[in-house]
């Protein structure tokens, strides 16, 4: 994977009405290098996001499905990133996913593979779990600075017809470096405000010595070379990053 198109495969899944059959669904994705060693690995730590298409014509093509942010040279790591929330994204049964990171760093290796478990109506798994069938798009990210909450203005929407429940999901990721040490090692609080009711997610370990390295247990790559160590603003080298979701259903 290398360059600015990344990698691209399409790919035939199974009908639309049977992915929703299962209560989870999770991104399988291992990265290596080219060689046999860590020096044939990138030098420094990237973001690798995958995106999917399955109808070219539909709004939600080219949304981001997953995303990772790379190990400090070394070339073992596998990750399993939960994206049952995202399944409206698959909107048909053949789709197209890209994977890419900046166009500048060295090769990586990936693999990536669908893990769909949990059948629903099957022993030991309820009929009676809800399974996510609309995806409303409400905000992108930006440059972080003093007019970042500017950016945002207040979105109305209205609960999809057979709706039972309602969730915010949503991927956050801080990056860059201002005089502060903003985004990377800044921690910041990310509010959203559904008809007056405030839910928060706050990235604490942002800018502590052995932030990422703590959560070594929780799958982030060991022993890495670099500062890897040092907690980030919501990701750490060498782990994916998991999709932060509330129930706001009692506020619609």
């Amino acid at each position: 994977m290398q360059g600015d198109k990344g990698v691209v495969a399409t790919v035939k899944l199974p009908s639309v009405k049977e992915m929703l059959e299962y209560s989870n669904v999770e991104l399988d994705m291992t990265l290596s290098c080219p060689g046999t060693r860590d020096d044939t690995c990138p030098h420094w730590d990237h973001t690798i996001q995958l995106y999917v298409c399955c109808d070219q014509g539909h709004p939600l093509c080219g949304m981001e499905l997953g995303r990772w942010i790379t190990s400090f040279r070394r070339r073992i790591g596998r990750w399993l990133t939960p994206i049952t929330p995202l399944l409206p994204l698959f909107t048909s049964n053949v789709c197209t996913f890209t994977m890419k990171t900046v166009p500048w760093a060295m090769p990586w290796v990936p693999s990536l593979n669908l893990r769909f478990s949990g059948l629903m109506g099957k022993q030991g798994h309820s009929s009676a779990s809800t399974q996510p069938f609309s995806l409303i798009p409400l905000f992108r990210g930006g440059t972080f600075n003093k007019t970042y909450n500017t950016q945002y203005k207040p979105y109305k929407f209205i609960v999809p017809k057979g709706a039972t429940q309602v969730k915010i999901v949503s991927v956050i990721t801080g990056h860059g470096s201002d005089e502060n040490g903003c985004g990377e090692f800044c921690v910041t609080s990310h509010h959203f405000v559904v008809n007056s009711h405030t839910n928060v997610k706050v990235f604490k370990i942002a800018g502590t010595p052995l932030g990422c390295a703590d959560r070594v247990p929780e799958g982030v790559e060991p022993n890495e070379h670099g500062t890897w160590l040092y907690g980030r603003d919501g990701w750490c080298d060498g782990q994916e990053i998991n999709p932060w979701g509330v129930d706001v259903t009692s506020q619609v």
